[in-house]
């Protein structure tokens, strides 16, 4: 079986809660709110410290500290003013005000608790995402423009081939022998032409045929 154990926090805050019920009922009824209206008066002040404390604990905009601050004077203003400061018998017109005045005062700000929107906790900024290094190809070098060559001029047609008569070739040969003969050297074409009387290209092509 679980031993039961008594929380001291608890404890107190049930002492000081009792005690402060108790000053603000003797408070409402000295300043004229008897019977019921009396008991009214400590309930409205805590529920209204409970609403302001539920908020505060999502919320800490202005509002919901100034109306904290409204209940906690009312509740300590209660033991305080019970606490022999103030003739219970005879509570100025000021506090009468007041006390008279609290229940629409509560509800005021007990609406206005219930109704303002929270103010949500600004969202935690992303943490930056490491970019990723992609490795990428170089770019291949452009290979050098080869200019082609510039065609060879063409080589001139050869002249169509002479036809040479055997005779002639058979009386240039002996020609030539005979100019070995006293010259020592071979006949050349223009020699060859000067001594058969014959065109160029005609003594070009006997020369050709006797080399």
């Amino acid at each position: 079986m679980r031993s039961i154990r008594i929380d001291a926090v608890l404890v107190q805050a049930v002492i000081a809660g009792a005690l402060s019920f108790a000053h603000l009922h003797d408070l409402a009824e000295a300043a004229g709110q008897t019977g019921w209206k009396a008991w009214a008066y400590p309930v409205s002040v805590d529920l209204l410290l409970v609403a302001v404390w539920r908020r505060l604990r999502t919320d800490r905009s202005k509002l919901a500290w100034f109306w904290f601050l409204v209940a906690l004077v009312a509740s300590l203003g209660a033991n305080v003013a019970t606490a022999g400061l103030l003739d219970l018998d005879h509570v100025p017109d000021w506090l009468r005000i007041l006390v008279a005045g609290w229940p629409a005062l509560a509800f005021l700000g007990g609406t206005l608790l219930a109704h303002q929107p929270t103010t949500p906790d600004p969202a935690p900024a992303p943490e930056p995402r490491p970019v990723a290094v992609v490795d990428r190809p170089e770019a291949p070098t452009p290979a050098p423009e080869i200019t082609p060559p510039e065609p060879a001029p063409a080589l001139p047609e050869a002249a169509p081939a002479v036809a040479v008569p055997p005779a002639l070739v058979d009386h240039a040969r002996k020609v030539a022998t005979e100019h070995r003969t006293r010259t020592g050297s071979d006949i050349d074409t223009a020699t060859l032409r000067s001594r058969l009387g014959i065109p160029e290209d005609l003594a070009g092509a006997i020369a050709a045929q006797l080399a």
